[in-house]
């Protein structure tokens, strides 16, 4: 966990370069208007809530009133009441998601792929549920049935998420695969949920990517190359990963009120796990030395 004032030099600087090419972006409407400056910067913004999930709170309206209100009041004088951050709070989405890909890290050439459900509320209660009502999805994992959404990603040897994508609950996990792995190179270890001898060769020819993959159960079993095989076996760290997101940077709850800041929650997870100095690895170099 990195320092408060650490976060916010890192967020600021991005907001320096951000904000004026955003706002050569935006188009008018070729009427004037009043242009309000709200009391928090846009980087004050972010930092909140992206501290938010390296705290141990599990509610963002306990950590803002007791956190932020009771012991940042110096750090953020200008402080407004819990309501109106949390309507402020969708505008930073953008530039969030903008600040997310500023943190991904570099390819490698071993890269680990797995997907998650992002469940929005109690299986009991999805009939009653209208937050999601026409965008979540119900979908199936391994153990169970859940309404809400898919996160794909994507991550390096070192722990470093390389890219990500949200589907619906019910999307095949090899559908998003080709613009996931866009731009990356070298080898991919995935589990039995991605085996398509088309989604092989799409991959190769297209993109020089070697996915690998366990062989079902009653698949004929193939050759592999030892390499190839002992690598299936340290797929375990895009699940400590995704174990860390859920539990440390709580991407993941029912109390959600409006998707857009779903969406602002998750983006500020992630960006908490980019942030963090110490990240699962899987220390690649001495696994490939041969042994004295």
């Amino acid at each position: 966990m990195i320092s408060l004032e650490e976060l916010f030099c890192a967020v600021d600087d991005f907001c320096q370069v951000f904000e004026p090419l955003w706002d050569k972006q935006l188009m008018g409407d070729g009427l004037k208007h009043r242009q309000r400056h709200r009391q928090l910067c846009l980087s004050e913004m972010m930092t909140i809530t992206i501290a938010f999930h390296q705290s141990h709170y599990r509610n963002f309206k306990g950590f803002y009133l007791n956190q932020v209100r009771g012991h940042w009041l110096q750090a953020f004088p200008k402080l407004v009441s819990y309501q109106r951050f949390v309507e402020w709070m969708p505008s930073t989405l953008m530039p969030l998601s903008i600040y997310l890909h500023s943190c991904f890290g570099q390819c490698t050439g071993v890269s680990v792929m797995d997907s998650t459900k992002i469940q929005v509320c109690h299986n009991r209660r999805i009939k009653m549920h209208k937050v999601f009502q026409n965008i979540g999805k119900r979908g199936k994992t391994s153990v169970d049935w859940f309404f809400g959404f898919k996160l794909h990603l994507v991550c390096n040897d070192v722990g470093q998420l390389l890219n990500i994508a949200v589907t619906s609950g019910n999307t095949d996990d090899r559908k998003p695969v080709l613009n996931l792995l866009k731009g990356l190179s070298g080898k991919v270890v995935a589990d039995r949920g991605y085996i398509s001898q088309k989604l092989f060769e799409q991959l190769l020819t297209q993109m020089g990517i070697q996915l690998i993959t366990k062989p079902k159960r009653n698949m004929k079993n193939k050759l592999m190359p030892l390499i190839d095989k002992l690598l299936t076996r340290k797929r375990s760290i895009i699940e400590t990963i995704i174990d860390q997101l859920k539990n440390i940077s709580q991407i993941e709850h029912s109390r959600h009120r409006s998707p857009v800041n779903f969406l602002v929650n998750l983006v500020c997870g992630l960006i908490a796990y980019c942030l963090q100095p110490k990240k699962p690895s899987l220390n690649i170099d001495a696994f490939f030395l041969p042994s004295a």
